[in-house]
C-alpha cells in the first residue's frame, strides 16, 4: 500500500502538513540573512527588522517550499524522502489550501515591506518574490532548468540579505559584494548538491535538474568547487570576514566522501545532505559569532 494510499484528515491535521510544508527546520536559512544585513546596518530593531525577519522566517518559507509540494505532489510520491522533514507529501485535497494560506500569509508581509520600502528593495523583493514562485510554478518551472535551478535556488536565500541592505539604505561595497557573491555560490553548491540524491526519482519522474543533466560525479565536484571558491572569496574580504572562509571547510569535508559517487549510488547521498541539515545550524552558529565580532569592531 503506497504512503498515498492512506488519507488522514481532520483540520488539526491539513494545518500541520501544511506548517510542515513550509520545512520548519530550515526557516533560519532564510530569515537569518534578513536580519543579520538589516541589524548591521542599522544597527538597530525596529517594526522593519521584526517583520521582515518574520516574514522571511514562515511565510516566504510557506510560499517557497508549499508551492514546490503542491506542484511536485506525482514525482514526491516515488521520492522515499519526502513526507517528513525533508518535504511534505501533500494530499492533493489540501493543494489549494496550501496556495492560499501561502497567499494569504505572505501578502501582508510584502504590503508593509513595500510600504516602507525604497525602489531598490522594492526591486529585490520583487526579485525574491519571483524567484519562490517561478521555481516551482507551473510553465515557468525553474527547478526543471538545469543549471538555471541552482541559480534561481541560490536566490531564495540571498535575496533576502539584499532586501535588508537595501531597506537599511547600505552603501554597496566591494566588501559586500564580494560576501555576496561568496553567499550565492555556497548557495548553488547546496542546491546542486542535494540535487544529487535525488537523480533516481527525478529521472523517473521525468524532472531535469542539473545533476540528472551533468551526472552526480560531475555535480559533486561542482559543488565541492563552488564551496571551495566562495571561502577563498571571504579571504578577499576586510576583518573579520576572512574566518567566515572555515565555514566552507565542514561541507566540503562533507561532501568530498561522494568525488566518486555514480548516477546508480547517488541516492545514497542522503546521509550526507542529512548532516548538511546539521552543518547548517553550526556554520549559522560560528556566523553569528564573527557578525558580532564585526558589531563591535
Amino acid at each position: 500500500m503506497s504512503r498515498a494510499s492512506v488519507p488522514r484528515t481532520g483540520v488539526g491535521h491539513d494545518i500541520a502538513q501544511i506548517l510542515l510544508s513550509s520545512r520548519p527546520i530550515s526557516w533560519i536559512n532564510t530569515a537569518f540573512p534578513f536580519a543579520a544585513a538589516y541589524l548591521l546596518s542599522t544597527r538597530e530593531i525596529d517594526p522593519t527588522f521584526v517583520i521582515g525577519t518574520l516574514y522571511f522566517l514562515i511565510p516566504y518559507n510557506l510560499a517557497m517550499y508549499g508551492i514546490n509540494d503542491v506542484f511536485d505532489y506525482a514525482s514526491d510520491l516515488a521520492n522515499p524522502r519526502k513526507g517528513g522533514i525533508e518535504g511534505a507529501l501533500l494530499s492533493p485535497r489540501i493543494h489549494r489550501a496550501t496556495l492560499w494560506a501561502a497567499a494569504a500569509t505572505n501578502v501582508p508581509f510584502l504590503v508593509y515591506l513595500f510600504a516602507v520600502g525604497n525602489p531598490a528593495s522594492w526591486w529585490w523583493l520583487a526579485v525574491s518574490v519571483f524567484a519562490v514562485i517561478a521555481y516551482s510554478a507551473p510553465v515557468l518551472r525553474f527547478k526543471e532548468r538545469p543549471f538555471l535551478d541552482s541559480i534561481t535556488s541560490s536566490t531564495h536565500f540571498v535575496s533576502p540579505a539584499i532586501v535588508g541592505l537595501a531597506l537599511a539604505g547600505a552603501p554597496v561595497s566591494a566588501a559586500t559584494v564580494v560576501t555576496l557573491g561568496a553567499f550565492f555560490l555556497w548557495g548553488m553548491a547546496a542546491h546542486a548538491f542535494g540535487a544529487v540524491q535525488d537523480v533516481g526519482p527525478d529521472r523517473e519522474g521525468g524532472i531535469s535538474s542539473i545533476a540528472t543533466v551533468i551526472g552526480a560525479r560531475a555535480t559533486v565536484r561542482l559543488a565541492i568547487g563552488l564551496w571551495a571558491v566562495a571561502g577563498v572569496a571571504m579571504l578577499l574580504t576586510p576583518w573579520p570576514g576572512p574566518l567566515a572562509a572555515v565555514l566552507a571547510v565542514p561541507y566540503i569535508v562533507n561532501a568530498a566522501p561522494w568525488w566518486n559517487v555514480t548516477d546508480d549510488t547517488s541516492g545514497r547521498t542522503n546521509r550526507a545532505w542529512r548532516r548538511f541539515i546539521a552543518l547548517n545550524y553550526i556554520a549559522g552558529f560560528l556566523a553569528t559569532m564573527i557578525l558580532i565580532l564585526a558589531w563591535v569592531s
